[in-house]
């Protein structure tokens, strides 16, 4: 398969803030190559330095050293106005919306395609295609406080997709929305990534985000890159403490309630009519507890984790680490 080529590369990005306390360092000797077409997630607790990451991405930040460099053309150094044209091919939609409340949805989504001079003819057609493209073709004339949370951040995607940008950055756009509205926004986004062909950079600190939509994925951490990998790779054999802070999240706090071995059973993409856990305690006939699940179905498949504890006889244990090997489950002891 022919290797993807970055529209993105960071190369030793970093972004200082002075302060009345001294210097702090947001991010440090960041390294990272975001391919074309791809849907890239970035991960990371509150203050790891995502979001100066992303607003260093197109320049909102200027970076203290490093650079980052968009369809091979390097932005240290160069002028207001190629800056300017890199940032108009990277969309942006934000936790909080930004929506004018005093423009209705139609207005809104024609506001950054008025600053770059299209003609209102054309701008109002591109913004009605774009609200069909987004399903609020219906609420045109609405006004943002008219809105629900999920019609706001649609507007919003529409809106970033008004001057054809190639990448669209989202920081934590799904934060401030119910689990349900999440799941469609995220769906929104991988229609657009799939039918536009435009470049998804996700930046969250919700591993099941990165999860739902995400081809790869970046581990930020105390303000560098912790672990880089595909979704899958991250997530069934995290290398790092942060990577399995992130996704156990609380799960490796509840397991510890017995004495007994606990192991970490990851859902990669077997059938989700497949009964696992019973096939197990049939075939292994020791008793299984579930302690923690956190599993869907995405298209038939089995997405997710799930952390059981199993005897500590060493006979019963071996006899079901045997059959997930036999089975081909993939899973992991948790220490």
């Amino acid at each position: 398969m022919e290797k993807q080529k970055p529209i993105i590369q960071l190369k030793g990005l970093g972004k200082q803030f002075k302060t009345a306390n001294g210097t702090v360092t947001a991010l440090d000797d960041i390294n990272l190559e975001i391919n074309s077409g791809e849907i890239f997630g970035i991960i990371g607790l509150s203050g790891a330095g995502k979001s100066t990451l992303v607003r260093c991405i197109n320049y909102l930040e200027l970076p203290t050293s490093g650079t980052v460099v968009f369809e091979d053309v390097s932005l240290a150094g160069k002028s207001e106005a190629v800056i300017r044209k890199a940032r108009q091919s990277m969309g942006m939609i934000f936790q909080q919306f930004n929506l004018l409340a005093q423009r209705n949805v139609l207005q809104n989504v024609c506001f950054p395609m008025e600053l770059i001079g299209t003609p209102k003819k054309e701008a109002r057609k591109r913004a009605e295609e774009l609200l069909a493209m987004v399903g609020l073709e219906d609420r045109m004339k609405a006004y943002p406080a008219q809105l629900s949370g999920g019609q706001k951040q649609r507007v919003a995607i529409a809106r970033a997709l008004a001057t054809n940008p190639k990448v669209l950055l989202c920081d934590e756009a799904t934060s401030a929305l119910d689990p349900n509205t999440t799941k469609q926004i995220l769906g929104l986004l991988k229609q657009i990534n799939q039918e536009l062909g435009v470049t998804v950079i996700v930046i969250t600190h919700e591993m099941a985000v990165i999860e739902a939509i995400c081809d790869r994925v970046a581990i930020i951490d105390q303000s560098h890159i912790a672990e880089v990998g595909s979704v899958s790779e991250i997530f069934s054999n995290p290398k790092t403490p942060i990577g399995r802070q992130l996704i156990l999240g609380d799960a490796a706090k509840q397991v510890r309630l017995g004495t007994d071995r606990q192991l970490r059973i990851i859902f990669d993409g077997r059938e989700s009519s497949e009964p696992v856990i019973s096939n197990l305690v049939l075939a292994c006939k020791v008793p299984v507890n579930i302690m923690h699940a956190e599993t869907r179905d995405v298209g038939g498949k089995a997405m997710g984790q799930m952390m059981i504890q199993i005897p500590a006889d060493e006979t019963e244990a071996n006899r079901v680490i045997n059959y997930l090997k036999t089975t081909k489950i993939t899973f992991e002891e948790v220490k």
